[in-house]
């Protein structure tokens, strides 16, 4: 970045070491060039009337040599195909060729074939839950109706903490 700042006032270059620094009392910081920007500023006279400022030379379109800065072009996007992952530039344009009618005949078979495939693993989680809980009741037989299932019921003994 360039070390140099911008005169309040006159709007010239200040370099480090030089100018004069102003602090108003609420806290906003100054920099003047010189004593005479810092004298026009305090006594409230507006750069933009005065030919030697920069705002002035701007305004009043004196500084136009300078200004003329070369205009950037746009760079014009040529249009160029690229491949998708997963799919090659041939299976892209024979896709874009296809009427919608095909296009939306395959998603809907595409769509089934998902839903099948879902219900299906749906279905063989429910046997295997069947299976476990059938298992299971089987197993729970061998308790003795008076014994109390391990963990459950109130906890005894005191609540502890801080109070």
């Amino acid at each position: 970045m360039d070390p140099t700042e911008l005169c309040r006032f006159s709007g010239a270059k200040i370099y480090p070491g030089r100018g004069i620094r102003f602090i108003r009392s609420d806290s906003q910081v100054f920099l003047f060039a010189n004593s005479k920007c810092k004298r026009y500023f305090h006594n409230r006279l507006r750069p933009a009337k005065l030919n030697w400022t920069a705002i002035y030379r701007k305004q009043n379109k004196k500084d136009v040599a300078a200004e003329a800065v070369k205009k950037r072009r746009r760079a014009t996007k040529k249009p160029y195909s690229r491949s998708i992952v997963g799919a090659t530039l041939e299976v892209i344009q024979k896709r874009r060729t296809e009427k919608p009618e095909v296009r939306d005949a395959a998603r809907e078979a595409a769509l089934r074939e998902i839903k099948e495939r879902i219900k299906k693993t749906k279905d063989e989680r429910k046997a295997k839950k069947a299976e476990v809980l059938s298992k299971q009741k089987g197993s729970k037989g061998n308790v003795p109706k008076g014994a109390a299932p391990r963990g459950g019921g109130p906890k005894l003994g005191g609540g502890g903490g801080k109070r």
